[in-house]
């Protein structure tokens, strides 16, 4: 789902070409439809997925489409029915209680996601030190839950709302997860497999 680049081109072509070779079906779900030529609904789309992968992009503007559709109630149902969701930057912190954004002119800022996880996640934590800085100032003040921050290659499993592993592409990529003791933040550095590419 390329909601968040606005159902960017780039994004799509992108999408087939990473899945090229592999064994399964690509399909990609746009939110910019029009009921004369989309016969099928969002709901009927989503739910004969076995995945839903969300791309990178606004958060603010994919969540607020979303909603206005009703794609955030099906994304519930797919949950619910046990179909993986899983994504990157936007497509990361939509699933969780909020996070980190770009999403907004000149600052970054805090940002609601659909909360199907109870914790906070900021993504680019590697080589965004601004964004470091607002997501630690977020969870202390209380703005966000206590939660996971993870470099660009690597990622975080959950299952039914709790913290299996981290994953990564190398050593060089890890994760970590925030929260506040005596009043203070507590990084804490989680244990990361390799994957191999």
């Amino acid at each position: 789902m390329p909601s968040a680049s606005g159902d960017s081109p780039g994004a799509i072509i992108a999408w087939y070409k990473n899945c090229e070779g592999l064994p399964m079906q690509p399909f990609v779900q746009t939110v910019f439809v029009a009921s004369a030529r989309d016969k099928v609904t969002f709901e009927e789309n989503l739910m004969s997925m076995d995945a839903i992968i969300v791309g990178g992009g606004n958060t603010m503007n994919m969540i607020a489409i979303w909603k206005v559709q009703g794609i955030d109630t099906v994304l519930r149902k797919a949950y619910n029915k046990g179909i993986i969701l899983g994504g990157g930057s936007a497509g990361s912190i939509c699933w969780f209680q909020g996070g980190t954004t770009d999403s907004r002119p000149k600052d970054l800022s805090v940002c609601e996601g659909l909360g199907f996880i109870p914790t906070s996640q900021s993504p680019h934590w590697l080589h965004e030190p601004l964004r470091k800085a607002v997501y630690r100032d977020a969870i202390l003040t209380g703005k966000l839950n206590p939660g996971y921050a993870c470099d660009d290659a690597s990622a975080i499993l959950f299952q039914n709302e709790k913290y299996i592993k981290s994953v990564a592409v190398d050593t060089l990529n890890k994760t970590w997860f925030l929260s506040v003791e005596n009043g203070k933040i507590v990084e804490k550095l989680l244990p990361v497999t390799e994957i191999i590419k």
